[in-house]
């Protein structure tokens, strides 16, 4: 019996700057995804969480599955610059991950530059 359409979590297997971003969504590697997204050293993945919403520890689990390769996480607050909440500031303390939230347009080139250095960097960014 046929399965249909089968939806699978959105991943993208490797590292790549963000091209583009705005209109809810960036443009990495050829490809667009509208929505947030986690650049992570094992890859990219769609990431659910909208500008605004809390910024709670459980959402960065994947993140802290990498650890192990992330120095630093730049965090894309939305439009405007949110400080992190203290338990996820903590949270990200324990695995030797440093923390640094600013809006998603400066997270994105701050990124961006980081991945072009070879920097242990990742990037949790909320789609605006």
């Amino acid at each position: 019996m046929p399965k249909g359409i089968e939806f699978r979590d959105a991943h993208f297997p490797g590292r790549a700057p963000v091209d583009a971003y705005g209109n809810g969504g960036f443009r990495f590697a050829d490809m667009s995804h509208r929505g947030s997204v986690l650049m992570l050293p094992s890859g990219i993945y769609g990431w659910e969480i909208k500008e605004g919403e809390a910024l709670d520890p459980d959402l960065f689990r994947r993140v802290i599955e990498d650890a192990a390769d992330i120095e630093v996480l730049l965090v894309g607050t939305g439009k405007d610059i949110r400080p992190l909440p203290a338990a996820l500031k903590s949270l990200l303390k324990a695995h030797n991950i440093s923390s640094d939230p600013m809006s998603t347009g400066a997270a994105v080139r701050t990124f961006n530059i980081m991945l072009a250095e070879s920097r242990a960097v990742a990037a949790a960014l909320i789609a605006v």
